[in-house]
């Protein structure tokens, strides 16, 4: 009799199960501590609009109901502020999802697919789970995406080209101008999925989305309500591509894959523009005050456009993450991203930074000594 494990696809069993931040009340039960604070999965400090919990008090009455498979009132929504038509638009739960659909859409066993390393882990899974080969690239020595050396890798079997930007866990960006040329040297049958889940956080004006792009292009954006919008709970990301990429992304498509009340939270996260700037100001003020302490440590750290920062901490920092867990204070370690003497750490409130900023000294000093 064959094994049970016979019965599963050869893929899987070439799959690293991703594995999250560490929840607070599970560092609370660990440690018997209250009042852990979260910097390791690039949250909004602020938590979502005033305007969704409302929003998600009004839809409760209506979970009794299936949610509308299509997410008309939020494809319409993002129609009026991307200036698009809504069957341009997939909805996913979570951009995780998008990420599989498009594996799930267009990935063959005998397919190659270029991703940036270090980089967001979840298209390396989506290409091994369709039995596809993932090409890692190297970043450049400034953290940033090598285009040139990811041409290079470019094999009639290319078939997807992943660009994170704002990169995750770097937060380096490419500029309009780069991503520009990049699209112009490239085969035009390779399909381009530009990353932008921290778009709403970048600050310099060489950036630009490449939703401009999607048209004339074979070109995938992405955007998710994790970050800025504070919707990480529901899971609710988009995709934004030409009319004919989408209908071959909703053959895939579950039915009713969103549920009703993300919708509504979406939807209602979208007009609230205060929030918005409000949620992107605590960051560029936190980041500042980030960027100062570390070099008063004489911490080398790479400049993020997004809300997060990796920092080098020329040791071992799963060693220093332990110690910050018995602090109350959860960070991401660099290891996963195989850069074992770096953290990653989300910008919180001030308070927040302040804590994690006296924590980190008092265990380097520790350390040290």
């Amino acid at each position: 009799m064959n094994k049970i494990r016979d019965l599963g696809r050869p893929a899987i069993f070439t799959l690293k199960p991703y594995v999250p931040g560490k929840p607070i009340e599970e560092v609370e039960r660990e440690f018997g501590i209250t009042g852990v604070i979260k910097l390791a999965s690039n949250e909004n400090p602020l938590g979502p609009s005033p305007a969704v919990t409302e929003a998600l008090r009004a839809a409760i009455p209506h979970v009794f109901n299936y949610p509308d498979s299509n997410c008309f009132y939020l494809k319409k929504e993002l129609a009026s502020l991307h200036n698009l038509s809504e069957d341009q638009f997939i909805i996913g739960n979570g951009t995780d999802e998008i990420l599989k659909m498009i594996g799930e859409a267009f990935l063959n066993p005998e397919d190659e697919v270029i991703h940036a390393w270090p980089s967001f882990s979840e298209y390396i899974f989506v290409s091994k789970l369709m039995g596809a080969k993932p090409i890692a690239v190297p970043l450049d020595r400034d953290f940033k995406h090598d285009l040139e050396k990811i041409a290079q890798n470019i094999k009639k079997n290319t078939k997807i080209i992943f660009l994170c930007n704002p990169n995750n866990p770097t937060g380096t960006i490419l500029t309009k101008e780069e991503v520009r040329k990049f699209l112009e040297i490239i085969p035009p049958e390779i399909l381009v999925v530009v990353d932008e889940a921290y778009y709403e956080y970048v600050n310099d004006p060489s950036y630009t989305s490449g939703v401009e792009l999607i048209n004339n292009k074979r070109v995938i954006v992405l955007r998710t309500f994790s970050k800025i919008y504070g919707l990480a709970g529901l899971r609710i990301g988009y995709g934004i591509a030409n009319r004919e990429i989408i209908s071959m992304l909703n053959r895939v498509r579950e039915p009713f894959n969103v549920n009703l009340l993300s919708q509504e939270a979406a939807v209602a996260a979208l007009r609230d523009e205060a929030h918005l700037r409000q949620s992107k100001e605590i960051i560029l003020e936190g980041k500042a005050y980030l960027y100062q302490a570390f070099e008063r440590l004489n911490l080398e750290y790479i400049p993020s456009e997004a809300n997060f920062i990796f920092v080098d901490l020329k040791m071992d920092s799963k060693v220093v993450f332990k110690a910050l867990l018995r602090e109350g204070v959860i960070v991401r370690t660099g290891d996963i991203f195989d850069h074992p003497t770096y953290i990653r750490v989300t910008i919180g409130t001030p308070d927040q930074n302040k804590r994690f900023i006296t924590s980190l000294e008092k265990i380097l000093r520790e350390l040290a000594s």
